[in-house]
């Protein structure tokens, strides 16, 4: 496994974080440890979740993901694992049971340290923008929690260029903590929305990239074909691979990401990794896996180096997304 340094921050993390959206949804407590034992055998120390994980799930009140990793992280030493979380969802009834106002936020990591069982959270993270909260309301909150050593980095997700770059200025102008890290949605395809302005802004602002989805919802797998467009009952609902599906230059792409992963002797899945690595402004796909078996189908992406042709092949079979 290779490590590299959170944006510009100290903070080293694995070239590949965990995600464990599937804990409590598809993946049960057994399973789920199973799953971050075999990534920490395999060298990933850097585990993302969210509060609300998986609270969509019929009689899952949200927080169980944070609760299996919780229990899971008593058998490990702390400060070899940096954990990731996410506030703003609605977690409680109310109107001040989701947000980014200050209630919400101190009241939110309590319960977050509460079932992670830990006294300080690695990487806190505003998981979508509050448009009824002042960010600097925000981020003065964020900052207490850095100063009461609750939490001791900040992220954002799902942010565009432009209200990433005013939180830097606010943080700037208010002397408050910063944001140190983007989770954006991104993968070979689903490239625009990154490329066209965000990846600059992180590029030039030395903010940490953690893509959400780099596999597309695990088209880029290679599991869906164009013979079987239904192999996975969890997934085929799902608005993103429905388009996804349905769309020949998706199937185009997989022509190539297979082409090459052949000519590597890889799984697929692990080239349309390495292909996000290749690029000096990511830090850390972020990986599902709902068995140790699908982790283990991609946990050597690390290890490929593409060449600079493969790469080009792969930009210009994507272009169109």
């Amino acid at each position: 496994m290779q490590y590299t340094t959170l944006g510009r921050t100290g903070l080293k993390v694995s070239r590949l974080c965990l995600g464990t959206m599937t804990f409590g949804w598809s993946a049960d407590e057994p399973t789920a440890h199973a799953i971050m034992d075999a990534a920490f055998d395999g060298g990933i120390n850097f585990f993302d979740t969210a509060d609300v994980y998986s609270r969509w799930v019929e009689g899952n009140p949200g927080g169980v993901s944070e609760q299996m990793i919780g229990t899971w992280l008593k058998t490990k030493p702390r400060r070899e694992v940096i954990i990731a979380t996410k506030v703003r969802g609605r977690m409680w009834d109310g109107p001040n049971g989701e947000g980014l106002s200050r209630s919400h936020i101190i009241q939110a990591v309590e319960d977050s340290l509460r079932r992670l069982q830990t006294d300080y959270i690695d990487l806190y993270q505003t998981h979508s923008p509050d448009r009824d909260t002042p960010l600097d309301e925000t981020l003065a909150a964020m900052d207490t929690l850095v100063r009461d050593s609750k939490v001791r980095y900040v992220g954002a997700s799902n942010y565009q260029a432009w209200l990433l770059m005013k939180s830097l200025w606010v943080s700037d102008v208010k002397n408050l903590v910063r944001y140190d890290s983007l989770q954006p949605h991104y993968s070979m395809l689903h490239r625009a929305e990154f490329e066209r302005e965000l990846a600059a802004v992180c590029r030039d602002q030395g903010i940490g990239v953690i893509p959400y989805s780099p596999l597309a919802a695990g088209f880029l797998t290679g599991k869906y074909t164009r013979d079987n467009q239904t192999p996975d009952s969890t997934r085929s609902s799902g608005g993103l691979i429905q388009r996804l599906v349905n769309n020949e230059d998706a199937y185009k792409v997989m022509d190539e990401v297979n082409s090459i992963a052949q000519s590597h002797d890889v799984p697929a899945a692990q080239v349309a990794l390495a292909w996000q690595l290749a690029q000096d402004v990511i830090t850390s796909p972020i990986i599902g896996a709902r068995t140790v078996e699908q982790l283990q189908q991609v946990i050597g992406a690390t290890e490929i180096e593409l060449s600079s042709e493969e790469v080009e092949s792969l930009n210009k079979a994507s272009s169109m997304f």
